[in-house]
């Protein structure tokens, strides 16, 4: 369905979508959002989907339901069986979410972009070089979720969740006005980091879903715990839990980002770049062939 002319204007209207979504008070508008996405009401989760419809294309043909009792179950909605195929070939990393592809390519002495002209480095993203050491030269691949897009996310491969690591930060809006604007972005917004060890070929990844601005929290199933900017638990969190490919991990609560990072080795798969919409379970990078890459894809990135 094609967005109502107004609204593309709007959109279009750098200077007032910049205002609007970030000059404002960001982390408290994100906390009276989350209370407010809760409540349970059917008739109130109506209207308020019908006014968050004026903006954006909100789609449940294949949703589980289109009836929801609160906004938080409409944001973090379930798919009937069999909406998102899972991409079956074992040399083949899955997209964990459905998104639109940002910035992707190739690690270059460390850092990656946000947007053209706004590199990052990957140790400021992941807390301590030692984390990002593992990726340098490697793969990275930025989705971005809109906030009319299913929210949850899965493992993009057999594997298993080694370590989260969790960021406290701000909530900036990551859509691509505010990614020309605001340098490492990502690195200044609340976030998670996941390690993730594949089972072919003991190779990591790294998954770093980042918050933004309105609700702004992350749910991960294996370790019962939702992630957000008042989160006051351990921020490194050892675990040692199994996936198979496809399988959920968590969800969340409104659009946000998830990078992916790839040690050397690793390709981004056929059809991936920038503007590009992938769908959960669909090819997203490739694995190295038998005797490519490098061997600090297996040393964990996790040390000091």
């Amino acid at each position: 369905m094609k967005a109502p002319a107004w609204r593309e204007r709007l959109l279009l209207q750098e200077d007032l979508n910049f205002l609007l979504t970030n000059r404002v008070p960001r982390l408290l508008l994100t906390r009276l959002m989350g209370r407010f996405s809760r409540i349970r009401s059917r008739p109130l989760a109506r209207v308020s989907i019908a006014v968050w419809r004026l903006f954006t294309d909100l789609d449940f043909s294949d949703a589980e339901t289109d009836r929801f009792d609160s906004l938080h179950a409409c944001f973090t909605r379930a798919l009937k069986p069999g909406a998102r195929p899972i991409a079956a070939d074992p040399q083949v990393v899955a997209s964990p979410c459905d998104a639109i592809v940002g910035a992707c390519g190739a690690v270059q002495a460390g850092s990656v972009l946000q947007a053209k002209g706004f590199p990052y480095r990957l140790a400021d993203l992941l807390g301590r070089e030692a984390r990002a050491a593992p990726f340098h030269e490697g793969t990275y691949v930025t989705l971005r979720l809109t906030s009319s897009m299913y929210h949850r996310f899965h493992a993009p491969h057999d594997g298993r969740a080694v370590q989260v690591t969790h960021f406290s930060g701000d909530t900036w809006n990551v859509n691509p006005i505010a990614l020309a604007r605001i340098e490492r972005l990502f690195c200044r917004n609340e976030r998670a980091a996941i390690e993730y060890v594949l089972d072919r070929g003991g190779h990591r990844l790294m998954l770093v879903p980042v918050a933004a601005i309105l609700v702004a929290s992350l749910r991960l199933h294996w370790l019962r715990l939702r992630l957000h900017t008042g989160y006051r638990g351990p921020d490194e969190i050892a675990c040692d839990q199994p996936f198979a490919k496809g399988q959920e991990m968590g969800w969340f609560e409104h659009g946000s980002t998830i990078i992916v990072l790839a040690p050397p080795g690793f390709a981004l798969a056929p059809g991936i770049a920038p503007g590009q919409r992938v769908r959960m379970g669909e090819a997203l990078l490739t694995l190295p062939r038998a005797g490519e890459g490098s061997s600090r894809d297996r040393h964990s990135p996790g040390g000091a």
